[in-house]
């Protein structure tokens, strides 16, 4: 199936539910994993400097004119992650203005992560976690599709090297950013 708009999600996507993958995050301290970012630098999480750190996963970016995976529009929470990534764009100034630093992350390698990012602007850096280092350390929420494990969408909102907040499940999935922005103001 091709990728007709990767900008507007089809109407009728199913909606994901709570099962609960993200209960445990709350108050886990970030693991000394090191993950390659689309700036060309490496980040470990639990090294950084800003009063807040967001990170929000995805499961996979498409590329424009390329066929989505088989079945892609019927796995629950699964399509919409370039909206996603533009909404924490869109939202990136104000985040920044709330003390926090962005980063999104996916499973993706490093080199298809850089394509989406030159190509929707981001000004944050894409973590690749390809190697399931982080996502097998804090045991992040997965699935298959197309023989490969992906993310699903959530956001983590650290204080320092502690998550302090997750939002799970994310639907529809520009929704997240503005989400993350109203808990940061409300917790200054």
């Amino acid at each position: 199936m091709p990728a007709d708009d990767l900008f507007a999600p089809p109407p009728d996507l199913p909606v994901p539910v709570d099962d609960g993958a993200c209960d445990h995050l709350v108050g886990l301290e970030m693991p000394p994993v090191s993950l390659t970012a689309t700036s060309g630098f490496d980040v470990r999480l639990d090294d950084v400097k800003s009063p807040f750190t967001v990170v929000y996963g995805y499961p996979r970016t498409g590329v424009p004119g390329q066929d989505l995976l088989p079945g892609w529009n019927e796995i629950p929470g699964a399509r919409g992650c370039t909206p996603q990534n533009c909404a924490f764009r869109d939202h990136h100034a104000e985040l920044q203005m709330l003390g926090a630093t962005v980063y999104g992350l996916s499973t993706q390698t490093t080199e298809y992560q850089r394509e989406m990012a030159q190509r929707l602007h981001l000004p944050f850096p894409v973590l690749s976690d390809s190697g399931l280092e982080l996502t097998k350390a804090l045991k992040l929420p997965t699935f298959e599709a197309g023989g490969e494990t992906l993310l699903k969408r959530f956001s983590m909102i650290l204080f320092g090297t502690r998550i302090e907040h997750v939002i799970y499940p994310v639907f529809p999935s520009d929704s997240d950013a503005p989400a993350v922005v109203k808990w940061l103001s409300a917790h200054q």
